[in-house]
């Protein structure tokens, strides 16, 4: 069982995708931490790193893919399905 803070802290790295969006449209983190990306629309989509440090598969309905940021930095990310898709993680 988890304590609420771990819970409230889970939910806090979590980016969905509704409606062609990335929410929060930028999240910041510390470094070594994992966020989950979850679909929330009827169709696929994916979430690509600019520089292609990461990118996962095409995404369908809720179905979801986390990275952990080991660096810090800025990194803009995408849907390859729908370029006009975006959002940033800022690691410190």
């Amino acid at each position: 069982m988890l304590a609420f803070g771990a819970v409230a802290a889970q939910d806090a790295n979590v980016v969905t995708i509704d409606n062609f969006t990335f929410a929060p449209k930028e999240l910041t983190i510390a470094v070594g931490t994992t966020v989950k990306f979850v679909n929330h629309d009827d169709i696929p989509h994916t979430v690509v790193e600019k520089k292609l440090s990461f990118r996962s598969k095409p995404l369908d309905t809720d179905d979801s893919y986390s990275y952990t940021f080991a660096t810090a930095g800025s990194f803009d990310y995408f849907c390859s399905l729908h370029p006009h898709m975006v959002g940033k993680i800022v690691v410190k």
